[in-house]
């Protein structure tokens, strides 16, 4: 019988990750003692570090204290959560809002929420882990179409006898970098009597008007529902989920990651609010587009993936590759972590680029100088 000691096989050397204690400090990050520029931060407007967000934050924990002490159906729920819910799901164009704790809670207890073993639920092969771990929770029947294969999923669709079906896709994805049809997917959810769920935790801030995100030109949809972080271009914590008045009160009712989990503390919704303001009225959001602009001009010829997003991968194949890739851009001064199975396929191992609107563009000049050095 195995003990803790040898619990786990031990994976090989290219295959196993570190925490590694780095230390943030505005677009640099420490690691090992070596400062490096940060190209790998999914804080795509670079609101982590601003000052407004920041003194929100700060006054926030000087008025109401740091934990929320409890769920939001004890003593845990504040004014401020409703407040920021409201004015999401007002920007947004959706009838109501939820704010919960994390994006892998939202989709795992949504998910378990809507779903059972009478549901069928059809995912994109290459949706986040949490709503691939949501699906396999909720207990329903998951059909995995090939990533933005309409015909496949149509196929799937014509093949159910549910009454309950759901479509389930990330908008922006995480390490491709390239998006989802929503309308070929909302007018299939149309046909064939489904819901659709797209996760916009990576346009949100950085894709439609303001940085409304993927899904904006159909936000208020009743098939539609919408889930993001706050923990991206918000610069802050936490995650909401987006629908129909009802469908909101019925999480409420049901969503044992709500139920279930202490409250976000209100200083990271305190700076997530200044977050939303500053998109609203600055132009950061254009900053973030006109760097992505910038990195592509200047990096024709390089062998990125195909994206117009804030994320840049450059595939090369086998875990050492991008491991030699990730060492020799660090001694450059770049860090950007190499991204290996099971994170992503067999063979796909990368180096993911992500932009944000705090770099300049004398930072994209030098990135783009060594990603050229590698070869």
């Amino acid at each position: 019988m195995k003990d803790s000691r040898n619990w786990f096989e031990t994976l090989p050397q290219t295959r196993q990750r570190k925490l590694l204690a780095s230390q943030r400090d505005g677009l640099n990050i420490t690691v090992d003692g070596q400062k490096l520029m940060n190209f790998s931060s999914n804080d795509y407007l670079g609101l982590s570090v601003n000052p407004h967000v920041c003194a929100a934050a700060k006054d926030m924990i000087d008025t109401q204290g740091l934990g929320s002490g409890a769920s939001r159906l004890v003593s845990g729920d504040a004014p401020l959560l409703h407040q920021f819910e409201r004015k999401l799901a007002d920007w947004k164009g959706f009838e109501a809002c939820l704010v919960v704790g994390s994006g892998m809670l939202a989709n795992m207890g949504l998910l378990q929420a809507l779903a059972n073993r009478y549901t069928d639920i059809f995912a994109d092969k290459l949706n986040h882990a949490s709503l691939v771990d949501g699906a396999r929770l909720s207990g329903a029947n998951v059909s995995r179409y090939p990533h933005l294969d309409l015909q496949k999923l149509e196929q799937l669709l014509q093949k159910s006898a549910s009454k309950q079906r759901i479509i389930v896709s990330d908008g922006v994805f995480s390490m491709d970098g390239d998006t989802s049809d929503v309308v070929s997917l909302l007018h299939l959810a149309e046909d064939y009597d489904a819901l659709l769920l797209i996760d916009d935790a990576h346009g949100t801030g950085t894709l439609g008007e303001q940085g409304k995100g993927l899904v904006a030109r159909f936000a208020g949809h009743n098939r539609l529902i919408e889930v993001g972080t706050l923990g991206k271009a918000f610069g802050s914590y936490g995650a909401y989920i987006l629908g129909t008045n009802e469908m909101i009160e019925g999480l409420k009712q049901r969503m044992r990651t709500l139920i279930y989990s202490t409250a976000l503390p209100l200083p990271v919704i305190a700076g997530a609010q200044v977050s939303l303001n500053l998109m609203q009225t600055t132009g950061v959001v254009q900053k973030l587009r006109n760097n992505i602009t910038y990195f592509l001009e200047q990096a024709e010829g390089l062998p990125l993936m195909s994206s117009t997003t804030a994320i840049q991968p450059m595939l090369l194949g086998s875990d050492k590759n991008a491991l030699v890739a990730a060492n020799r851009l660090r001694e450059q001064g770049y860090f950007i972590p190499a991204i290996r199975p099971p994170t992503v396929p067999e063979g796909a191992a990368r180096l993911r680029i992500t932009l944000s609107a705090a770099h300049s563009e004398q930072d994209i000049d030098g990135l783009i100088e060594a990603l050229s050095n590698l070869g």
